[in-house]
């Protein structure tokens, strides 16, 4: 099992050179934020995400592309996503 700390900072890498922020609340579920580097505020919210659905390499680079092609579909303004696990 990856620990909290070395998850959060492999789907905050994915995202570089934007500002990625994830935290996990007591309910074991992923929070990530990207913020636009211009405006600073979050151009993404996705919550809610379980974090035992990602315990593969394979399981967080897909939440990662998930994540990223949420964010070009919606690059203008706040938007927020619910992640939902993709077959």
């Amino acid at each position: 099992m990856i620990s909290t700390l070395e998850l959060c900072h492999i789907v905050e890498s994915g995202f570089l050179p934007a500002k990625c922020k994830c935290t996990i609340d007591a309910n074991d579920q992923l929070m990530v934020q990207i913020f636009d580097r211009e405006r600073g505020h979050a151009d993404l919210l996705a919550a809610g995400i379980p974090v035992s659905s990602l315990n593969s390499s394979r399981a967080i680079a897909n939440l990662v592309t998930t994540l990223k092609h949420d964010l070009e579909k919606h690059a203008v303004g706040r938007r927020s996503t619910a992640y939902q696990e993709r077959a």
